[in-house]
């Protein structure tokens, strides 16, 4: 397989589909996306659909990742959120994209697989932890632009709160199969908008704040 090749081809499609941003396609064009599935995989990462990653979840088409960076609108100067690290290429792309990436991911063995994928590409600015991502890392808040990889019941409230003024969350809220992306925006002075995006389907967002593991 040659990479760069698969790389042009599938950016291509993302800018037929109406991607625009050029940060998120150079970064996409650049970024390894086989290095973060299974190697048996490895053929099957650039083309637009989603791929199992092991214990039950997945890594998401080529196509949402885009959109979903898309609408966060990064400058490079952010401090970022994501909850649902999976595989860690969502991560790669934001850790390319801003300045720093909290992600959390409750799945040990995802999150080992993971952290050594990101240390390959030598992306240090990314810190990883494994816990519950429905409760975001307020350790860490307030942040500019929180991602949530994985489809909610309901908006967290918490997230909305460790969201600093000025900042965007993009999240997938619906039932356990078909899900809306929302768009949440805090304005200067704390209050807060939702726009609704693009239908999608991701797998549950599981915990405290999401759905329960049953």
């Amino acid at each position: 397989m040659n990479s760069a090749v698969a790389r042009k081809r599938m950016v291509a499609e993302l800018v037929k589909r109406g991607i625009t941003d050029q940060r998120v396609i150079n970064t996409m064009l650049e970024l390894p996306r086989h290095i973060f599935v299974e190697e048996a995989m490895a053929a099957q990462a650039y083309s637009d659909g989603s791929l199992p990653i092991g214990e039950k979840q997945t890594i998401s088409q080529p196509y949402i990742v885009a959109r979903m960076t898309e609408l966060l609108a990064l400058t490079g100067r952010e401090k970022v959120l994501e909850l649902g690290t999976g595989s860690g290429y969502q991560a790669a792309v934001l850790a390319t994209l801003a300045d720093r990436v909290c992600t959390v991911e409750r799945i040990r063995p995802l999150a080992m697989k993971a952290r050594k994928a990101l240390d390959s590409l030598r992306l240090l600015n990314v810190n990883l932890k494994i816990g519950d991502g429905t409760e975001g890392w307020p350790e860490e808040a307030p942040f500019d632009a929180i991602l949530v990889t994985a489809g909610a019941p309901a908006l967290p409230e918490c997230l909305v709160e460790q969201l600093a003024p000025g900042g965007r969350l993009v999240i997938p809220v619906g039932d356990r199969v078909d899900q809306k992306l929302l768009v949440i925006r805090k304005a200067a002075d704390g209050s807060v908008t939702r726009e609704e995006a693009d239908d999608c389907r991701f797998v549950r967002l599981i915990g405290k704040n999401g759905w329960n593991d049953e």
